[in-house]
Order: structure tokens, then C-alpha cells, then sequence
């Protein structure tokens, strides 16, 4: 049982942002899930041998992590909002090698209004470009680095850009775009690097905490990409808690993973849309990408 509690107390007082265990806290968190499926092991253990104590122990342990995932795969707690669709669509791309001919098609079956591409190299751009990306989505915003720092966004929406979120590791580009009518949204592109070593780590929380907050008296934000995070870091919980909600949270599908799925490593879910609280998210999906390591995620949002 103590594995199991001591799992849950690190996620309870978010061990990812804790001295000391933080290093090796962050990236271990992210299987919380799956601790939390295989948590009747020890309340079941302590039945069968009649331990009173460790039975109401382990129950409590499992009321603790049960508490903090299922909630995932409800959904629920939407705005009344009643303004116009927008449809965001986030993909990694592994380096620029998704393939191109499936990015577009899935931009079109998904009828996407904005596009936040990771992993966005100069070639890969002059590759999509090339395939027709900027004739379903004409307007873009793009931030082209070595290796995996680059960035982008595309829109069938003008865009105006804004200064990128100040002294990130990798490309964090901005832009407000204005929809029919003269509604504005602001739409950040995210990929902080993951919180592997005590370097990464650190550059991971200072880059997701250097994102822009939402406020009810401000433009609405989205922020869409890979975060390298997931619901169990105390990092992202944060960041929500600054005016957002996650897309696929609001509709029951946050257990949903979006990387390492086929692999031999055990998918998690570090890929999202960010919403302004004061949009609904009236769909959810997530895609299959040839060539990337991770999946695509779709949010159709409704503006206040």
C-alpha cells in the first residue's frame, strides 16, 4: 500500500513543483492514470488477509487518486456561451515529418479555423506550403527553429501577430485573429521542452509559466500544442487556473492519450487546447498523424 500512498501524496501536494523529488516527480506523474487503474491492488490484498487498518488506508488512497483522474472522463461544468465556432486544431509533427498530403486532409475534414504547429523546421514549412496549407488556411504566424523548437500558426482567419511570450527555450509564436463581425481571439502556439533533467524541467515550468493568463476583462485566449504536461502536474493545473479550461477535459475525453500510442512506452495525454473559462467546447477529437509520434487534437469553441 505505501507505493500507492506515496504516489498519491506526491500528487496531492504536486511533487512536480516540490524541491528536491521535482526532477524526478515531473515526468513520473504523468502515469498517474495508470497507478490509479491498478490501485484495487492493494485494498484487495488487505481484505483478503482481514488487515482492518491497512484495508481503510488503501480505500482512502484509492478515493484520493480515483478523485483526481476519473474526473477526466466526464466532462461537464460548460459556460453559456452563445458566440460564433471556432474550430483549433494542434499537431506536432515530429520534426516536420508528418506527413503532408495527411495534414491537409485532416485540415480539411476537420473544417479547421486555426492550425498551431510544433516541431515546425523552415523545410517542413516550404514542404506544407508546397502541398497547399496556405490555400486552406492563407494567413500565418510562423516562428522556424533548428530541431524541435519551431512553431507556427495558420488560420483561414486574418491575423495580426503578437510578440512571442518573452525568453521561452523553444518558439512560442502569437497572433490575434478577427472573425466575421470583428471578433478577436488571441491564439498562442505552445511546446516548452519536457521535464526530463533538472535542466529541461526548469525551462519547462519557467516557459509554461510565462504564458498569458486569460481575464474576464481581456481579449479571450486559446493556447494549443504539446505542453509536455499533463493533468497530474501541478505545472498545468496552475496554468489553468489562470483563466482557463482543457478542451478535452470539459468534454469527458482528458484520458484520451495523444503520445506514444503504438509504442512501447505507455501513451499519456501531454497535448491540449487550452480554452478561455468563459468559452464551451462543443467538440473534442483526436486524429491519427502519419509520421509524427503524436496525435492531432481538435476543439470546437464557442465564444462568449
Amino acid at each position: 500500500m505505501a507505493v500507492w500512498g506515496t504516489w498519491a501524496a506526491v500528487r496531492l501536494i504536486g511533487g512536480d513543483r516540490v524541491p528536491v523529488i521535482e526532477t524526478y516527480a515531473a515526468p513520473l506523474l504523468a502515469f498517474t492514470p495508470y497507478v490509479a487503474a491498478t490501485v484495487p491492488v492493494p485494498l484487495a490484498a488487505a481484505l483478503a488477509v482481514r488487515r482492518r487498518w491497512a484495508a481503510v488506508a488503501a480505500g482512502s488512497v484509492a478515493l484520493a487518486l480515483v478523485a483526481s483522474v476519473a474526473p477526466r472522463a466526464i466532462g461537464g461544468g460548460q459556460p453559456d456561451a452563445r458566440g460564433p465556432a471556432l474550430r483549433v486544431l494542434s499537431m506536432n509533427l515530429y520534426y516536420g515529418m508528418a506527413d503532408a498530403g495527411a495534414l491537409l486532409d485532416l485540415v480539411r475534414r476537420t473544417r479547421a479555423d486555426v492550425l498551431s504547429l510544433q516541431e515546425l523546421p523552415e523545410e517542413a514549412v516550404r514542404r506544407y506550403e508546397a502541398a497547399g496549407l496556405r490555400t486552406l488556411l492563407p494567413y500565418a504566424v510562423v516562428d522556424t527553429r533548428e530541431d524541435a523548437s519551431g512553431s507556427g500558426l495558420y488560420s483561414r482567419h486574418p491575423l495580426r501577430e503578437l510578440p512571442d511570450v518573452p525568453d521561452t527555450r523553444a518558439a512560442t509564436p502569437r497572433a490575434e485573429l478577427t472573425l466575421a463581425g470583428g471578433r478577436r481571439v488571441q491564439v498562442t502556439a505552445v511546446h516548452p521542452l519536457p521535464p526530463l533533467t533538472a535542466k529541461g524541467q526548469e525551462s519547462w515550468k519557467r516557459d509554461i509559466g510565462r504564458l498569458p493568463s486569460a481575464t474576464p476583462s481581456g481579449p479571450v485566449q486559446i493556447l494549443a500544442g504539446d505542453f509536455n504536461a499533463t493533468l497530474d502536474h501541478a505545472v498545468l493545473r496552475r496554468l489553468i487556473g489562470r483563466g482557463y479550461a482543457d478542451a478535452a477535459d470539459r468534454t469527458g475525453a482528458g484520458l484520451v492519450p495523444t503520445w506514444g500510442v503504438g509504442d512501447i512506452r505507455r501513451p499519456i495525454t501531454i497535448d491540449h487546447v487550452l480554452v478561455d473559462e468563459r468559452c464551451a467546447v462543443t467538440g473534442y477529437g483526436v486524429h491519427d498523424m502519419p509520421g509524427s509520434d503524436h496525435r492531432a487534437v481538435l476543439a470546437v469553441i464557442r465564444l462568449p
